[in-house]
């Protein structure tokens, strides 16, 4: 690998960490408590889990041009690692147990405050 292309890949992971710390402030300004950041399950890496209630979420962080852009980039395997990662997380902790669990999606654009789209995928 050369030396361009690293520099480009640690600019980018830090890119990643900055606009997932910037959509863990705009929850918590929205009332939601931080479970956890960047956890690692066997099913995938949850970028943030956050609880709001009766509610779960499940939060995908992405910075793309737009928000469609950044619905499209999450396939639908990484979805369904997502839910499956939220459901073992739930069951684990007895206090989550009840919690309706729910992905939502965090899309970061250039020059725009972070858009939080609730339920992104509608449970599909």
């Amino acid at each position: 690998m050369n030396q361009a292309r690293r520099l480009r890949g640690a600019a980018s992971r830090k890119a990643g960490r900055q606009a997932e710390v910037l959509a863990m402030i705009w929850l918590m300004l929205r009332g939601y408590r931080i479970l956890g950041f960047r956890l690692k399950t066997p099913q995938a890496e949850i970028d943030i889990l956050a609880q709001k209630g009766p509610v779960l979420a499940v939060v995908e962080v992405k910075s793309r041009t737009t928000p469609m852009a950044a619905l499209e980039a999450v396939g639908q395997d990484q979805r369904e690692r997502l839910r499956r990662a939220g459901r073992a997380i739930a069951t684990s902790r007895p206090q989550l147990a009840e919690s309706a669990i729910r992905l939502d999606l965090i899309a970061m654009s250039p020059g725009r405050f972070p858009t939080h789209i609730q339920d992104a995928w509608r449970g599909g």
